[in-house]
């Protein structure tokens, strides 16, 4: 299936739409994982459909290290969301979405860190080859 860029972004300011309402609701300094778990209920509310904590095998030369990479949610099949609640992002948390796109063969995802004052400043788009 091939999407537009215009789909693409729609998805992007869908999931944006409801991380920011999750984020108005309770704001930052929670954990992760209650972040997680609220904008996976804000998905289903607004019927975007996602799976969590999906499995990306580690292939090291042709063989596979029985070592699985994790991603916090991979929304519609097309778009992975690494979440975070840390007081910075740092580069290698870019790096590693970029990471999870190029295993996944997935061309677009979002790393979003709830534990800012305006969630739109904690909010990276990557991109893995052209949309």
């Amino acid at each position: 299936m091939t999407l537009t860029e215009i789909e693409y972004n729609e998805l992007s300011s869908e999931i944006i739409g409801a991380a920011i309402e999750v984020h108005k609701t309770l704001g930052p300094g929670l954990l992760e994982s209650v972040y997680q778990h609220c904008l996976m209920d804000e998905l289903k509310r607004r019927g975007i459909s996602f799976k969590t904590q999906v499995k990306l095998p580690l292939h090291y030369k042709g063989n596979n290290l029985n070592k699985d990479f994790i991603v916090d949610l991979l929304v519609e099949d097309i778009n992975i969301l690494e979440l975070k609640a840390v007081e910075v992002i740092l580069p290698v948390h870019e790096m590693q979405l970029v990471t999870y796109l190029k295993l996944a063969n997935i061309k677009l995802g979002l790393l979003i860190n709830f534990n800012v004052p305006v969630l739109h400043t904690g909010i990276r788009r990557k991109i893995n080859g052209s949309l």
